[in-house]
Order: structure tokens, then C-alpha cells, then sequence
């Protein structure tokens, strides 16, 4: 084709390419901490968000979001009508605003993504996004809200607790559960709890209590020791918030105190574990403390906002309980028992797993009921003064902790 009718023709049908797909002002995307692979029963786990910031005068409602490996075109989820509205949040919603995937002209809306890929497949290195949007009845689709697949493996921890049968209580779908819930303090906004479960002892009918559920000291899990998940220092802790001794007498705290007591340990390489909620009195440890895994730290209590007696944990990059971005973790061993078939049906009898499967550098599944694996070694909680070399060896940064060889923690785990 003669080079000037070829540029003829392109300048007639550039034009028209403009036209089919008309430049609209709207979406500013911006991704959350990218997601670390994490093994739960057969699937690895990604969680991870996108904040996307309304830019226009109108509001924007998104149609669809696909989940696209980043360097192919393999496609790993779609999200819409029901499903997107379902993922999305706005935050600081008024108490009416219903579920929406709609935004609003100069508002946020956060979508929280947990994607399950089968653990046997080779786990993508990044991800992409390809987003279908409307406004003023033109519809928009973009691609980008890139983000690398964290090679970093997620932190090996200890039995939080002793014998008993203990039920993981976290939904990452729950609209104001620990996954859902960003605090914009210091200027940033984290999701601390991102990774964190409540841990409730259970009896063999799925009970939480024996008796009258309203007497803390009749709930099952009450009072139990609490233990050091790794060879750690001790950071922050509180323990000065008194508790009712009955369920309905509780009240609200402000937020500096809705962790009630806790204890906060560096585990070395910028990953911090949080214990909340724990008995007045019951701590037993000091800042600046060098303790050992498997130590009794304090004891399970119901200080702070609770629904009733329960361990708080979460792992974080920040020293305090809100002071950072929530990070993953596995337990090097525990038993997968049973599970109940929602947080809703605590209290009746939980579907009981036969044979029990001794679980290793996992996570519980929600709702899932454990019994942490004898051999956890149960220790001073204060570590003996410490060699020089130990000495040296914290003092370098070393990490005290176990850590899964990084891609292998979800993508090839047997």
C-alpha cells in the first residue's frame, strides 16, 4: 500500500477509535501492601486491596473487576454485581449506607480481594487488573492496579495456646470483621488485624461456656495460659484495663483501649506479634524482656471491646497493636479437628473431621477447630541471660524466628 493512502486511512479511523472509546475522568487506583502467599488446606490464600478514589463530579459505579495473572493472560477471578458489591467498603460510611458499588464524587472505596488458587499450581509473580467502570451511561475499561506476588514467606509461629480444643474465628467476607476494618492513623491508612483470628475454646458439643454464658469464669477458655510463639522481646505492653466479671455488664473503650491488655513481641525482621484482650493482672513478662517460645506470657481474658473471652492474634510490621500493616503467618503444627459451618453456629455441635489431619506451616481455615500439637515445649517465659552469642546474634537483626523458604511457602507446599 503506497505510504500516503496508508496515512490516509489511519487519520480517518483514528478518529473513530477516539470516538468508540471516549476519554472519561474518574478513577484513581492505588494498591495495598502486595499479598504474601499463605497455605490454608489446599489453596494458598492472597489477600490484598485496591483503593480506588473517585476523581469526578459524578459518581462512578464499577461494573466488573477481572484478576489476570500480571505476565500472561491467564485469568484467576472475576468480580461483579453481587460479588464486587460484596468485596467493596467505603470507609466511614454512615451506619445506613447499605453495600454499593457505587462511588460517590470525591470518596473512597476500598475493595478487599482474598483469591484461593489450588496450592499444586505455580502461583503468579505479580497481578493485574482489568476494570469496567461507568458514569453519565459511558462505560470505561482500564487495566493496571499492578502488584507483586510477595516473595517474602510468611513468619512460622508456636502454639499461641495449650491443651483444648481451640476454634480460628475470622471471615474474611465479614463486613466489619479484622480483614475489613483500615484505621487512618498517623497519616496512613494500615488494616493492622488484616491477618488476625480470635481464638475461643470450645467443648466437644461446640459449647463456649459451661452454665450461665453471661460469668466470664464459666466460658471454657477463661483464664487460660497464653504463650510465646517465638524466641522474642517483649515491645509494648498493657495491663491496666479492668474487666466486668460478666458479659453483660461490658461497655465500649475508646480506641486506644479496644485492644484491652496486651503484649506486643518483636520477632525479629520487622514482624511484630500481638496478643489482646488478656486477663487484668495476668501478664507476666516486662518490656524489654527476652522470652522463649513456649513461655506462659498471661492469660486469656475479655479487657478491651470483646464479644466474649477470647485470644486476640495478629502479626504486623509495627510495635503496637495499631501501629502497622498486618502481615501473615502460619503454625508450625497443629490438628484440624472439625469446624462449624459459620461463626454463626457457635454454640451447637461443629462437624467433626475423621481421621483428625495433623496440619504443618499452615493456617486454620475459618471457623475451623484445632488442637495445637504436643511438642511445642513449654519454657520460663524468661530466656535464660543469654549467651553473648544469642546476644549478638538479636542485636545484628538476626530473625529468631523460623521462616519458610519464600515462594515455596504456598506454592509448593506438599
Amino acid at each position: 500500500m503506497p505510504t500516503s493512502l496508508h496515512a490516509g486511512l489511519l487519520a480517518l479511523l483514528l478518529p473513530l477509535a477516539a470516538q468508540a472509546a471516549p476519554l472519561l475522568d474518574g478513577l484513581v487506583l492505588d494498591v495495598g501492601p502486595a499479598p504474601t502467599p499463605v497455605r490454608s488446606g489446599s489453596t494458598a490464600r492472597l489477600a490484598y486491596e485496591i483503593h480506588f478514589a473517585n476523581h469526578a463530579s459524578v459518581p462512578i459505579v464499577l461494573e466488573r473487576i477481572d484478576v489476570l495473572d500480571g505476565a500472561t493472560t491467564v485469568h484467576l477471578a472475576s468480580f461483579a454485581q453481587d460479588s464486587l458489591e460484596a468485596a467493596l467498603r467505603l470507609p466511614g460510611a454512615a451506619p445506613g449506607e447499605g453495600a454499593t458499588r457505587a462511588i460517590p464524587p470525591g470518596r473512597v472505596a476500598i475493595a478487599y480481594f482474598d483469591l484461593r488458587i489450588d496450592a499444586t499450581r505455580s502461583l503468579p509473580a505479580a497481578l493485574r487488573h482489568r476494570i469496567a467502570w461507568t458514569r453519565d451511561g459511558a462505560t470505561a475499561t482500564i487495566e493496571g492496579a499492578r502488584t507483586p506476588v510477595a516473595a517474602r514467606a510468611p513468619v512460622v509461629l508456636g502454639a499461641p495456646l495449650g491443651a483444648g480444643d481451640w476454634v480460628a474465628l475470622y471471615d474474611p467476607a465479614m463486613a466489619r470483621g479484622h480483614r475489613r476494618v483500615a484505621f487512618a492513623i498517623d497519616g496512613s491508612v494500615r488494616i493492622p488485624a488484616r491477618h488476625a483470628i480470635d481464638w475461643m475454646r470450645v467443648d466437644g458439643d461446640g459449647r463456649l461456656s459451661r452454665g450461665d454464658e453471661q460469668v466470664l469464669a464459666n466460658w471454657y477458655g477463661y483464664g487460660a495460659d497464653v504463650f510465646a510463639v517465638a524466641d522474642a522481646t517483649v515491645v509494648a505492653l498493657r495491663d491496666s484495663i479492668a474487666e466486668p466479671a460478666r458479659l453483660d455488664a461490658a461497655s465500649r473503650h475508646p480506641l486506644g483501649d479496644a485492644s484491652g491488655n496486651f503484649v506486643s513481641l518483636d520477632l525479629g525482621d520487622g514482624r511484630y506479634a500481638h496478643y489482646e484482650h488478656l486477663l487484668p493482672g495476668s501478664v507476666g513478662v516486662r518490656v524489654g524482656q527476652r522470652v522463649r517460645r513456649g513461655g506462659a506470657i498471661a492469660k486469656l481474658g475479655f479487657s478491651g471491646d470483646a464479644t466474649g473471652p477470647h485470644l486476640h492474634l495478629h502479626v504486623s510490621d509495627g510495635p503496637t497493636p495499631l501501629a502497622g500493616e498486618g502481615l501473615p503467618y502460619v503454625f508450625t503444627r497443629y490438628d484440624a479437628i472439625g469446624a462449624f459451618a459459620s461463626m454463626a453456629a457457635l454454640g451447637t455441635p461443629f462437624t467433626a473431621q475423621s481421621p483428625t489431619a495433623r496440619r504443618t506451616n499452615e493456617v486454620p481455615e475459618p471457623a475451623a477447630v484445632v488442637r495445637f500439637a504436643d511438642g511445642d515445649q513449654r519454657v520460663p517465659a524468661t530466656a535464660p541471660d543469654a549467651s553473648a552469642s544469642s546476644v549478638r546474634r538479636h542485636s545484628r537483626g538476626e530473625r529468631p524466628t523460623q521462616v519458610l523458604n519464600a515462594r515455596d511457602s504456598a506454592a509448593s507446599l506438599p
